[in-house]
């Protein structure tokens, strides 16, 4: 009874201390120092009650039970040993050679002891009873114990010596946890001098205690002072919000390094989206909501506007700025306007976000209003000169006026009108289109079709053809909504002739035009392909078009002319194959372009311009695989970003590029 009066006492106290910690451990992650500190007290409690109970079996001398009783108690002792090494690594924050052994040694000290309990079955070399089931000790509890005691040695003094690198508080709780080990250590040793007292178990109350008032404590009181900050930094953000949520339907203030940000204010209409009120990556979370909450024209927009370099460049350089797009709310889309504004302390930035949809149609019903001052017959002359027959159709009652042009000048006349201009429309399907294309007609002039494709887009385009004096005439139907939308505007044009210039181009150009913007051998675009798209690119930059962002990579092929004159020209051409192969597939959301003999170009935008940095170093890898493995092609590149601030023209990103290609270049040839 006095041997279980220890484990009676530690059990007890155990409780009381880490009452907390054993609760609430479940909150915390698998892999950090607290559940790993959970578990360890868990094992730990396990030992203090085989410990307990060792004192009653002893008492008890029923063999069975004080037999299965100590086997459990070198099992728990061993099992909290290895967890208390996991512990300590965790808490330490350590990689790298010292903490895998200290995990091996936990585990080798558990797997050894695993193994000698079971050998001690067959043959006692751990401990044995007499007849009288007294407690006989053997040689492997001292192995066991030695082992422990080295193990324990080996941590307090790592521990000690991470505490005198360490400052302030984390220098005590690393002194703590290598005193505690220092204290198991002693306790070890006289454990194994006298077999028969609780000196291991006192050790483990004394070194539990010690984690306890100096760590767990101590955590505690600075989570209060965590708490506190963030509570007054809270009211902080009250008091910002409460002079601008009357303003905004939505208020975030975000870190700008961490991305870690907060909701400040939501309005009711801005909750609808479901956006999450607080995280960790503010610009991760605000692309991958573009496809759930952002009406579909407007997502590609959308999306490049939360990257954390360009905001914090933009803020840098104007301390604020704005945009906007449509976010739909009940599936129906709504323009809101996105200001963004950077703190005093530099580290953080606000996003007020303000709901302008009235603005907007306020805007737009002006606009309408300023329309109406010109005669519609003014607007219907203006559109009719590119049609022979225009229709200005009513969307909410069917209700429709249709006009002709009869000369050069556009003067119009009332051709027809009528009460339900679908309804009409398929009436006429069967005395005015070709039999072959009357029911592709009769699902083209459908109501709900026509009002579905035109949410999507804003022009429809259908050709079919006409019986005419019993002649085929080619037409075209253009559709489109005006901008009040609630009417439709239907124009219908002979494209007779079109028709038949077509035709004739088509045929002399197919082949033509494909071979004039293909590289023969490769079978990417060639330099004429890419001259046209600098050009296409360069007039946006001249007309001042807030470009989507872009990259260009300048691409040039090592040793092809040594390939050339050693091996030929077949094994040139294959080596050039593979070069394009390769920027095809690293580079597949891009254009990529052959424009010299070993030159290629890359265009890079959309998600390859957000991974560029990942893809050409990728490139770089693969390239020099290839030379010193592989033996496939070895690849110089050089990426530069389009700067709207400093950037006129495509030639000056390709000019820099080119020279960072040439850097990779020499970089490939010098380094082995």
């Amino acid at each position: 009874m006095y041997y279980a009066s220890f484990g009676i006492l530690a059990v007890i106290l155990h409780l009381i201390l880490n009452h907390d910690v054993i609760k609430n451990g479940k909150k915390e992650p698998s892999y950090g120092p607290n559940y790993r500190y959970r578990l360890f007290l868990s094992a730990l409690m396990l030992f203090y009650l085989t410990d307990l109970l060792w004192g009653f079996a002893e008492d008890s001398k029923i063999l069975l039970f004080v037999y299965i009783d100590t086997v459990l108690f070198f099992a728990s002792m061993a099992a909290s040993v290895l967890l208390w090494t996991r512990y300590v690594v965790a808490f330490l924050d350590k990689k790298g050679q010292r903490a895998k052994s200290f995990l091996a040694g936990g585990k080798f000290i558990f797997g050894f002891v695993m193994l000698i309990l079971i050998i001690n079955f067959f043959k006692p070399i751990v401990f044995s009873f007499t007849d009288k089931v007294e407690y006989v000790p053997a040689s492997g509890r001292y192995l066991i114990l030695g082992a422990q005691f080295l193990l324990f040695v080996f941590i307090a003094v790592y521990s000690l010596y991470v505490a005198y690198k360490s400052e302030a508080r984390e220098r005590a709780h690393y002194m703590t946890v290598g005193v505690s080990g220092g204290i198991m250590s002693v306790f070890i040793v006289v454990q194994t001098f006298n077999p028969f007292a609780p000196f291991y178990t006192i050790g483990c109350l004394i070194a539990n205690c010690l984690m306890h008032v100096f760590v767990e404590e101590d955590e505690k009181r600075q989570q209060d002072i965590i708490t506190e900050a963030a509570q007054t930094e809270k009211e902080r953000y009250s008091q910002v919000s409460a002079s601008l949520a009357a303003d905004y339907d939505a208020i975030y203030y975000i870190n700008v390094e961490t991305g870690k940000y907060i909701e400040i204010s939501t309005g009711k209409l801005f909750k609808l989206l479901a956006v999450p009120q607080v995280g960790e990556d503010f610009f991760k979370m605000a692309r991958e909501n573009v496809d759930d909450n952002v009406y579909p024209d407007d997502r590609l927009f959308a999306k490049s506007m939360y990257f954390r370099d360009d905001m914090k460049k933009i803020l840098e350089e104007r301390g604020s700025y704005s945009y906007q797009y449509r976010l739909q709310l009940d599936d129906k889309p709504r323009y809101f306007r996105f200001n963004v504004m950077l703190s005093e302390d530099g580290d953080h930035f606000v996003l007020c976000v303000k709901d302008i949809q009235d603005t907007i149609t306020k805007q737009i019903a002006l606009k309408e209003r300023q329309k109406m001052s010109v005669t519609f017959s003014q607007i219907a002359e203006g559109l009719a000169s590119n049609y022979d027959v225009i229709y200005y159709i009513d969307l909410e009652n069917g209700n429709y006026v249709g006009y002709t042009s009869k000369n050069i000048y556009g003067g119009l006349e009332v051709d027809e009108a009528g009460q339900d201009f679908f309804e009409d429309a398929v009436k006429n399907v069967s005395l005015m289109i070709h039999p072959q294309d009357r029911d592709k007609m009769l699902s083209a002039v459908s109501k709900d079709h026509l009002l579905s494709v035109l949410d999507k887009r804003k022009q429809f385009d259908f050709q079919y053809r006409l019986i005419v004096d019993d002649r085929v005439q080619y037409t075209r139907l253009i559709a489109r909504k005006t901008s009040d939308g609630i009417h439709m505007i239907v124009g219908v044009e002979n494209i007779n002739d079109e028709v038949e210039r077509e035709k004739e181009h088509q045929r002399a150009l197919n082949s033509e035009k494909e071979l004039a913007r293909k590289d023969e051998l490769t079978g990417i675009r060639n330099k004429t392909a890419f001259e046209e798209l600098k050009q296409s690119v360069q007039e946006n930059i001249d007309k001042g078009v807030n470009y989507i962002p872009f990259a260009i990579a300048v691409c040039d092929l090592n040793d092809l002319k040594k390939i050339n004159d050693t091996k030929g020209h077949k094994a040139g051409d294959d080596y050039l194959v593979a070069a394009a192969k390769l920027l095809c597939n690293v580079f597949d959301h891009s254009p990529v372009f052959r424009i010299g003999g070993d030159e290629f170009v890359v265009f890079l935008g959309g998600n390859d311009f957000a991974s560029r940095e990942e893809l050409v170093e990728e490139v770089r890898a693969t390239s020099l695989t290839n030379r010193d493995k592989t033996g496939g092609p070895v690849i110089a590149i050089g990426m530069s970003e389009f700067d709207p601030a400093k950037d006129k023209s495509v030639s000056m990103v390709f000019e820099r590029a080119d020279k960072l290609m040439y850097q990779d270049k020499k970089q490939l040839k010098t380094t082995v």
